[in-house]
């Protein structure tokens, strides 16, 4: 069954408008929007939408639409009448799965901001089949969850001899602050471990096997990485399985594969400082009251002023090798967590819905949907992408 979208209302409908990264993505949709662009804010309050509406300035805004994740008929609505269909509401793993189900029955492209685990791994089991008949792309991570890692790797690659095993290592380093949304979906994924091994197992029972090619993106190991100059922390975030789902599903990654993600810390104290507050996190999260605690000192819609937001910034440097070649590549920019968060979304949304892209469909990353033109995007958007040195 082909997309048949050429006659929808809508190009674009951004769902939970009026959340924090809500509303600073519809700012930049409304600052950047296309000559022409058809597009719609959407959530459960019309009176916050129109208050949201008739803040914008620009001379292309977007119409109010009203739609529930407690009423599944209102978000098929939503997705039949639109190309791409972005939504900020989480946890996803609370209020996410009825917006998938419904993009993939409707044949629509699905975008989220979406750093949970488990969310994903339930996704592609359960909805990946009807997106592939249906021609619907399901885009998860698309915002600093992940894009600056998927498409950091991604481009890291291009740099390297094709057809050799390749081996990259990602350094983040930020200066910033998480939203309480954040939080909320951090404490809950940390108390369900459990659950989330049981659907990755899931997931790999399902994933069709690579014949000839191995992919790999194993945690590592704490140490001092002399290459970047920093202790490097493992990081168990969804990041690195986004990069191993872009690099299983793209040949220019070689046959033989390996991605590594860590925290780059300058100092031994600093690096073991981080390692206990986040030893504290999972515990706390193990315990209901603990963990309803934290979540009142910061809670979802909540976020930085625009004036903290301004002194934050990110860096990510990769250190990739491959047939005898060393390269050195960084991306970097500004607020990671809010400010170039809603830009990476809101140009992955016109990209979907724009740009000349490979024909995929089914739950697919940004760099298997969108690669070369979403870099362009960012580059253009002020975000770095830079190779910095080869050895």
């Amino acid at each position: 069954m082909s997309r048949l979208k050429s006659d929808r209302a809508y190009d674009i409908v951004l769902f939970g408008a009026t959340g924090f990264v809500g509303e600073l993505t519809a700012e930049y949709l409304d600052a950047h929007a296309p000559d022409g662009l058809r597009w719609a804010i959407a959530g459960r309050s019309t009176a916050k939408l129109e208050r949201l509406r008739d803040r914008l300035t620009g001379k292309n805004g977007p119409e109010v639409l009203r739609a529930d994740v407690s009423n599944p008929g209102s978000l098929l609505e939503l997705a039949r009448g639109t190309r791409v269909l972005a939504t900020t509401v989480g946890p996803y793993l609370e209020y996410g799965e009825e917006l998938v189900a419904a993009c993939a029955d409707a044949g629509t492209d699905y975008l989220d901001l979406c750093g949970e685990t488990e969310f994903v791994d339930l996704m592609y089991v359960r909805h990946d089949a009807r997106a592939r008949e249906t021609g619907a792309r399901l885009v998860h991570s698309a915002a600093f969850d992940s894009v600056p890692h998927d498409l950091g790797a991604y481009f890291t690659v291009r740099q390297l001899p094709e057809g050799v095993p390749l081996t990259v290592d990602g350094f983040v380093r930020t200066e910033a602050r998480v939203s309480g949304g954040t939080l909320a979906s951090a404490l809950g994924q940390a108390a369900r471990g459990p659950q989330m091994l049981a659907a990755a197992r899931d997931r790999a029972r399902h994933e069709p096997r690579l014949p000839g090619r191995r992919v790999q993106a194993p945690l590592g190991v704490p140490r001092f990485a002399k290459e970047v100059g920093a202790w490097a922390l493992p990081l168990p975030t969804i990041d690195a399985q986004v990069v191993r789902r872009s690099a299983r599903a793209l040949e220019c990654y070689g046959p033989d594969f390996r991605y590594r993600h860590y925290a780059a810390v300058e100092t031994l104290p600093f690096a073991l400082g981080g390692v206990a507050a986040v030893t504290a996190l999972v515990a706390a999260a193990q315990v209901p009251p603990a963990r309803r605690w934290l979540s009142d000192r910061y809670r979802p819609g909540q976020g930085p002023s625009p004036e903290r937001r301004a002194k934050s910034w990110f860096s990510v440097r990769f250190v990739g090798e491959g047939g005898g070649q060393r390269v050195f590549t960084e991306v970097a920019g500004g607020d990671p967590g809010y400010d170039e968060t809603a830009k990476m979304f809101a140009e992955a949304a016109l990209s979907l819905a724009f740009d000349d892209l490979p024909g995929t469909s089914g739950q697919v990353t940004t760099a298997q949907a969108m690669g070369d033109a979403l870099i362009d995007r960012l580059r253009a958007a002020g975000i770095t992408f830079r190779t910095a040195a080869r050895r």
